[in-house]
C-alpha cells in the first residue's frame, strides 16, 4: 500500500463518511467532520491524489469523491478499525443458536437468519458437504402401501430425508429388515465410497425376492447419495432494496434475478469452500514444513520457531470479495463476506453476508467471525450427544 500516513488518515475517513450517508464525499465536509489539522485545500489536494491512484472516483466534476473497490480493498485489508460485539450480543446468539437444536440442518437456517438479523444483510449459508461424511444410521418408513420415507442419518447429526414409492406388496416388517441390513453392512462407510453395488450387496443379505428387493434397494442409494446435495439457506433477501444502490430497477433485478438462482449460488458458495479448504491445506503444508527446517537447523530460539509456525498456519477469519471480484452478474456494487464451517476438523461448508460495497465491514467481520465460533461449538454438541446416545445402544 504506497500511501503516507495522511493519504491513509484521509482515505478511512472518506470510507467512513461514504459508509454512512451513501453521500459522496467533499473535503471541506471532511475537515469539518474530523478536524484534520490542514486546510480543506490540502485534503482536497491529497483526495485528487487518491483519485489518481485508483483509491476515490469522482462521479461528477462538481461532486465529492467515492471509493472504488481499490479504495474499498485498502480499507479492508489495512485501514479498518476492529469492532467487537458486546457480551449481550455474543449471549443472544449463543442463546438463539442453541435453542432446542437437535439437528445440524436446524441450526444452518437459525445461523442464517440471526446472520442476517445482526448485520442487517443478506445472509448466505452453505449447507455442510457431506461427501467425506459417514453414514451413521438408515431408517425407512412406511407411509401407506406404495410409498415410503427414507431418513439418513450422517455424523454429527446431520439428517436428511427422502419420500419415495416402493412395491405396494412389501410391508413395514420387510421394509424395516432391508433398512436394517443397509444400515449393518455400511454404517462408517463415507459417503463417497457408498455405490448402488454396495447398497445392493447388503440389501441381499436379506434374501427377499428381486421382485421387492430391487425399487427399495435403488431408493435408498439415491436417497444416500442425495444427502450430499448442496442447499444454500437464505435470509434477508428483500433488504437490500433499502439501500441507495439499489433503487434503479434494472440493477437490482440484474442481482435478485441471480439471487434467485439457488444453483448457480449455492455453486459460488461452494467455489469459495473448497477455494478455503485448500488454503488450509497449504497453509497446514507450510506449518509442517517450517517446523522440519526448525528441526534440522535449530537455529531459532523456542520463542521464535513458535511465533514463526503460528505465523504460518493461522489463517483470517474470512474472506472478502469486492465490486468486480464477485464472479456473479448483478454483483458489482455488492461485498461478499464469507467464512467457513467445520464439522469436527474438516471444513465442510460456507457462510456469507452480502451486503452493498460501503457496507459495514467492521459490524459484519465481528457478527460472522462469533457466528462461526458459535455454529462451530454447536455442531460439536450435537455431533457428542449423537455419539453418546449410540453408545447407549
Amino acid at each position: 500500500m504506497k500511501l503516507n500516513n495522511r493519504q491513509q488518515a484521509i482515505l478511512r475517513a472518506v470510507i467512513d463518511d461514504y459508509i454512512e450517508t451513501a453521500e459522496p464525499v467533499g473535503s471541506k465536509n471532511l475537515v469539518s467532520r474530523h478536524a484534520f489539522p490542514v486546510s480543506s485545500a490540502t485534503v482536497r489536494n491529497e483526495m485528487a491524489e487518491l483519485e489518481e491512484q485508483g483509491y476515490l472516483e469522482q462521479k461528477h466534476t462538481s461532486a465529492g469523491r467515492v471509493p472504488s473497490d481499490k479504495g474499498y480493498r485498502a480499507y479492508v485489508d489495512n485501514l479498518l478499525r476492529a469492532s467487537e460485539l458486546t457480551p449481550a450480543e455474543e449471549e443472544q446468539i449463543r442463546s438463539y443458536l442453541s435453542e432446542c437444536i437437535d439437528e445440524v440442518s436446524d441450526l444452518i437456517r437459525r445461523a442464517s437468519t440471526v446472520l442476517s438479523d445482526q448485520t442487517g444483510y443478506t445472509s448466505l449459508v452453505l449447507t455442510p458437504q457431506l461427501r467425506r461424511s459417514q453414514l451413521k444410521q438408515l431408517k425407512m418408513m412406511m407411509i401407506e402401501p406404495g410409498r415410503a420415507l427414507v431418513v439418513v442419518v450422517l455424523e454429527a447429526g446431520v439428517v436428511k430425508d427422502r419420500l419415495v414409492r416402493i412395491p405396494s406388496m412389501i410391508d413395514s416388517s420387510q421394509l424395516m429388515q432391508i433398512a436394517n441390513a443397509i444400515e449393518d453392512s455400511l454404517t462408517g462407510m463415507k459417503l463417497d465410497d457408498i455405490t448402488l453395488v454396495t447398497v445392493t450387496s447388503a440389501g441381499r443379505k436379506t434374501e427377499l425376492p428381486d421382485s421387492l428387493l430391487n425399487q427399495v434397494l435403488y431408493e435408498a442409494y439415491v436417497a444416500i447419495k442425495q444427502a450430499d446435495n448442496l442447499e444454500v439457506y437464505m435470509e434477508g433477501a428483500h433488504k437490500m432494496l433499502s439501500y441507495p444502490e439499489f433503487q434503479n430497477i434494472d440493477k437490482a433485478k440484474d442481482y435478485y434475478n441471480t439471487l434467485s438462482r439457488d444453483g448457480i449460488i449455492a455453486g459460488y458458495m461452494n467455489e469459495l469452500s473448497e477455494e478455503r479448504r485448500q488454503e488450509k491445506i497449504a497453509a497446514d503444508a507450510e506449518f509442517e514444513a517450517l517446523d522440519e527446517q526448525f528441526e534440522r537447523a535449530e537455529i531459532l530460539d523456542d520463542k521464535e520457531h513458535s511465533a514463526s509456525s503460528q505465523a504460518a498456519k493461522k489463517q483470517p477469519a474470512y474472506m472478502v470479495r469486492i465490486g468486480q471480484e464477485i464472479a456473479l452478474e448483478g454483483f458489482s456494487d455488492c461485498s461478499l463476506v464469507t467464512t467457513s464451517y467445520r464439522i469436527g476438523d474438516t471444513v465442510v461448508g460456507n457462510m456469507g453476508v452480502i451486503g452493498p460495497r460501503r457496507m459495514e465491514y467492521g459490524k459484519v467481520f465481528s457478527n460472522i467471525s462469533y457466528i462461526k465460533t458459535a455454529l462451530d461449538a454447536e455442531i460439536r454438541k450435537i455431533a457428542s450427544v449423537r455419539a453418546e446416545s449410540e453408545d447407549q445402544h
